[in-house]
């Protein structure tokens, strides 16, 4: 039987998730309210300037020595700008600008390129986790969930997969991935792609698909979602328009997971000020609230026809983004 998974972070919204200061910790802040260490960090570093690699004490009043005073300065200024923008935000519709405000450049950051570590110059604020990782059906029920602390880089995205996917039998055929041939060209330099190849094939979702380099050959052989040279007849069908002319249409969603994130985005105020424990129980219970719900619409519109319908929300009868010329096996 075909399986098809989809694995795609869920957006800035949850990059709020706060946990200690400390390189690589990432435990629960010992002030929820305020705080930058976990309790243990706070018991080593609390008394001493937030500045990394400052051994002095703190100057009353503030976060830092008086040697490192000026950048204690820096950052209230900062921070207090941020606050001011993020009121004018609430009292403006969204993505309004004024006539004397510059516009907002674009992310230049592409998804079939790798996301670069920022290393931090001090500690006067918590960590945020980087994204969630989810897993999802292409009808919507989720199937795994995980946190990325510092990045989603390829080799936590196959840490993952290989967590939830121990043996081959129990591997999907196809695993949807906005950044997949990343992880395909990782998983082949690291040696797990001899293991992935027998069962399993990375493909990009058709959204992110049109934002990836035309000239990766790899991507457009490989990862193409709707290949239209016969490759996959298991990704792309022919259907027939109440007039009986035949058009190609994608099988499965490939937004499973962008759909879910406009769901989770309602949860944002609530999730961006809880505690690890509380933000771990209150997100595994709205999946697994949302895969319930998802459950539930695929039995009502099945109507008893035996089997739920997962193509909606991502089928199209123009798949001109799909041309490869995949002639064999990786």
């Amino acid at each position: 039987m075909l399986q098809l998974h989809f694995n795609l972070k869920l957006r800035a919204y949850l990059l709020n998730y706060k946990c200690c200061a400390f390189d690589n910790c990432t435990a629960e802040l010992a002030n929820a309210r305020g705080g930058a260490f976990c309790a243990l960090h706070e018991s080593e570093y609390g008394a001493k300037c937030r500045v990394v690699g400052c051994s002095n004490s703190k100057t009353a009043g503030i976060q830092a020595c008086e040697q490192h005073r000026a950048d204690w300065n820096r950052f209230q200024t900062s921070s207090s700008r941020q606050k001011l923008s993020g009121f004018r935000r609430m009292v403006r519709r969204q993505g309004e600008t004024l006539p004397w405000e510059s516009a907002s450049a674009p992310n230049p950051q592409r998804h079939d390129e790798d996301m670069p570590e920022i290393q931090r110059s001090n500690y006067f604020t918590p960590r945020r986790f980087y994204c969630v990782e989810t897993i999802c059906a292409p009808c919507g029920v989720v199937i795994a969930w995980t946190k990325f602390a510092k990045a989603e880089s390829p080799e936590n995205i196959l840490g993952f997969l290989q967590s939830v996917y121990p043996t081959e039998e129990s591997r999907p055929a196809y695993i949807c991935i906005d950044k997949a041939c990343l992880v395909l060209r990782h998983s082949i330099v690291n040696g797990s792609w001899d293991m992935w190849r027998k069962t399993t094939r990375f493909i990009v979702d058709s959204y992110h698909y049109i934002n990836h380099s035309t000239a990766d050959f790899l991507c457009r052989k490989w990862c193409n979602p709707a290949p239209m040279d016969g490759s996959a007849p298991n990704l792309v069908i022919v259907e027939r328009d109440a007039d009986g002319i035949p058009h190609f249409k994608r099988a499965f969603n490939t937004q499973a997971c962008e759909q879910l994130n406009a769901w989770l985005g309602g949860f944002d105020t609530i999730l961006r000020r809880m505690t690890v424990g509380n933000f771990n129980w209150f997100l595994h219970a709205m999946l697994s609230h949302h895969s319930l719900m998802v459950m539930e619409k695929q039995q009502l519109r099945s109507g008893g026809k035996g089997g739920a319908n997962i193509d909606s929300g991502d089928s199209s009868s123009d798949l001109d983004d799909g041309n490869s010329d995949n002639d064999g096996d990786m």
